[in-house]
This record gives structure tokens, sequence and C-alpha cells, in this order.
């Protein structure tokens, strides 16, 4: 008998048992069996079969037993890892066991995200847990925001090479020479994250959202105020530069904005305009607040 059965068995045996309990919280074997199948219907409906390897990177929450349960039912190889492993210790383990899926935390995705173009049998990243944190200071974070036509762009993956390119291009402009820009969301000097930026899709849009490290900073003085599980708090704290650790200035608002406006419509060759949204984009940005306030 597999564990999906033995599961399924103990459910019909004791319904309101106890399966798991979670942060002093009991979920019974009724809600345990019924989350699994949940998601084992998402993964069989994702393409998910018997032999597939499934990869799980998540930290003791329940959202793990319903993990490796699901795949159980669906004859699939789970393939669950240390959470504190980073990009190549990540890309070996997924390399090796051809894992056709990875369920993760939210704020792991950037990461696989880097790494994935290395990875052709990879065909899903599902997502769990808690949403990704972004640290931000008055004084050392710049942010920028930025609404673009995707008819700019073969696609989303266009996009975010484009965009990569081309900053790495203009912070090359300002003197940081040692930019490298591998895959989505990160700008790095060595093994440091100097920016960072992501899409949100909406419509014929895509809401670009920048921000970058002007002057060091120690995000762990968030934590005196928030509490995240140590494993969520390992990769939400990655190493982190900036521009005056790098160029030993730092540089102004205004010359972070020139800098960027003036690389992004040299690289994909478009004309940016500060100010008010036509109207297309207006309603655009406001679908996307209104979903944004939902979740």
């Amino acid at each position: 008998m597999n564990l999906g059965r033995l599961l399924e068995e103990r459910t019909r045996e004791h319904p309101k048992g106890a399966a798991l309990i979670h942060e002093g919280k009991s979920i019974t074997f009724e809600e345990l069996n019924k989350n699994v199948n949940r998601l084992a219907n998402g993964l069989k409906g994702l393409g998910i079969e018997q032999g597939d390897r499934v990869a799980i990177m998540l930290p003791n929450t329940p959202e793990f037993a319903y993990s490796f349960f699901a795949c159980q039912k669906l004859g699939a190889v789970a393939v669950p890892f240390n959470t504190m492993y980073k990009g190549g210790e990540i890309l070996h383990i997924l390399h090796d066991c051809e894992a056709k899926a990875i369920i993760t935390l939210n704020s792991t995705v950037p990461l696989i995200n880097e790494i994935k173009p290395e990875l052709p049998l990879l065909q899903h990243i599902i997502t769990t847990g808690e949403r990704s944190l972004t640290f931000a200071d008055p004084e050392s974070t710049f942010f920028l925001q930025g609404v673009l036509s995707k008819e700019v762009f073969k696609d989303l993956d266009d996009a975010y090479q484009r965009i990569g390119d081309a900053l790495v291009q203009g912070f090359s402009e300002m003197g940081l020479n040692e930019v490298w820009y591998k895959h989505r969301g990160s700008l790095r000097v060595g093994g440091r994250k100097l920016a960072g930026f992501s899409f949100s899709e909406i419509e014929s849009l895509y809401i670009l959202n920048m921000i970058c490290f002007l002057a060091p900073f120690d995000p762990s003085d968030f934590f005196h105020v928030i509490w995240v599980p140590p494993e969520v708090k390992d990769k939400a704290i990655e190493p982190l530069t900036s521009i005056q650790e790098v160029l030993g200035r730092r540089p102004s608002d205004e010359e972070m904005q020139r800098m960027i406006v003036h690389t992004l419509e040299k690289g994909l060759e478009v004309k940016l305009k500060e100010g008010a949204l036509k109207r297309d984009e207006i309603f655009g940005y406001e679908k996307y607040k209104s979903m944004a306030k939902k979740k």
C-alpha cells in the first residue's frame, strides 16, 4: 500500500483525528486529505504523471505534507530538499533529478527564475506560503515604476532580458562595470544584489517595478517588528550591496531617474514620458491596484 492510499484509509477511520499540528493549530485527517486531493488534481492538470519528479523546497509547514502526499497519490516522485540551499546547489539538484515541477515559497521564486533557463525540463514553478519581502529605506533605496506596452516586446521573457541588458549598460556608464544580469529578477555585483525589477501583466500592458540600493542599510532591523520562519528569513535577506559601496558615492534620485530613463529609451528604442497616464494605461493600472487589494 502506498502512502497516498494509507492517508485515505486513515481518513476513513479517523476523519476528525489530528493528522498535523502546526503552530498550535490542529489539522484533521479529513482536512489533510482534502487539501492533498486538491493539490494532486492541480498537479495532474499541469501534466504531472506517474514517475515525474516534483521537487519540494518548503520548510516544515502543512504545505510540505500536502505536496508530499499529493505526489504519492499521483505516483510522482517527490524530491524534497533543504530550504537553506542557494542557487548552485538548487541548480544541481533540479538538474540531477530532472524535476518537471518545483513547489516552493513565493520568496524563492526570483532565485529559481534566475537558474530556470539552465533547466529545460523544469516546466512549472508552483508557489505557496509567505509573500516575497521587499526592504526599503528612504535614504538608501530608489524605486521606479513604469507602464510599457506589450507591443514593445516579443513576450515576458524578452521583456525581462531586454530590460536587464539595458540596465547593465546604464550602470556601466555610471562606472559600475562589474554589474551583471543573467536571468529574471536581479542585477548583481559579485554575488550581491544591487538592484532588482519585476513585471505585472494587465491587459496589453507590462507594469515595471524596480528597486535599486543607493546606500548601505541593514534589512535585519525589519525583523524586530515582523516575524517570519528562519527558513524564509534566510531567503528574504540575501546579500546586498549598493552603488555607494561600489562607487564610493551615493547618486541622487534625480541622477538615477535620468540614467534609467535614458538607458531604457536607448535599449528599447522608445520614448518614455513622465507624468499622467494615457486612458488605456489608467484603466490597466486601476485594474491592477484593484486586484492587488483583493489579494
